[in-house]
């Protein structure tokens, strides 16, 4: 059976999600912002939690952890390079680790650079992808415990990822990215018409994800850094791919 997903918000802009094994009827959060939606969801559906997969120990991803693991005796999953930053961890994964949450499969991919341990779930049988603070939609986390060099290999891993992969991002900054981006590729026909689907979602009250990788592939200026008209329009034809990233990142760090 096909996994099923809850998508809902948490604190000012965060996103949680819950992902459903209909077959054994387990349970995750990814990540758990806070404790109140993560339970609201849960009546919503019916599911009972049995695990928590923790992407990176920032407070917004892991406030919630402690209250619902009280409540609910769930597993927390989470990167062994932050395990000693997140509460109450029960298993620590690293790269090519898998997870099992019932009959469901997540494959651990690390994805430094917003954290020095950031980490990213992928679920090939279901073609989901969970990635925090690394991805988002049309953009990227910011460049804090790592370098521009590592998070641009982050990104180009999960570049790598099927495109008919559904993202699941941490964060609804879909607008204000779209804004950044304009400023990248103005002429990029896919990225004005990402723009449109997204003021459509949001008139109706819709969350702006998930998105597919192939359309970040095709919008998300992060993701094309090594894109030559990209690297041309910033002054820096010829230059080493992550340094065109580093370039993108630091403007929108400005924006």
């Amino acid at each position: 059976m096909p996994a099923q997903s809850c998508l809902f918000l948490c604190l000012k802009d965060n996103f949680g999600v819950l992902v459903h094994d209909s077959e054994t009827m387990a349970t995750a959060a990814i990540d758990a912002p806070e404790a109140a939606p993560v339970e609201a969801a849960l009546k919503r559906t019916g599911w009972q939690l049995t695990d928590i997969l923790v992407t990176h120990h920032h407070h917004d991803h892991t406030g919630g952890i402690e209250a619902l693991k009280s409540r609910h005796r769930c597993r927390v999953v989470a990167p062994a390079a932050e395990a000693s930053g997140i509460p109450a961890v029960d298993e620590t994964v690293r790269e090519g680790d898998r997870v099992q949450v019932g009959s469901l499969e997540a494959h651990v991919i690390e994805t430094p650079g917003h954290t020095a341990g950031h980490i990213s779930y992928f679920l090939p049988a279901d073609k989901l992808a969970f990635v925090g603070d690394t991805l988002f939609s049309i953009g990227c986390g910011r460049v804090i415990e790592g370098n521009p060099e590592m998070m641009w290999k982050s990104l180009l891993k999960l570049r790598a990822l099927p495109d008919d992969t559904r993202i699941f991002c941490g964060h609804e900054y879909t607008m204000a990215n779209i804004s950044f981006a304009k400023t990248i590729e103005p002429a990029n026909a896919l990225l004005v018409a990402r723009e449109q689907e997204a003021n459509r979602l949001i008139a109706q009250n819709k969350p702006t994800i998930p998105t597919f990788m192939g359309e970040e592939k095709a919008a998300n200026p992060f993701l094309r850094a090594d894109v030559p008209e990209v690297a041309q329009s910033l002054g820096l034809a010829g230059k080493p791919t992550w340094q065109v990233f580093a370039e993108i990142r630091e403007r929108k760090n400005r924006f």
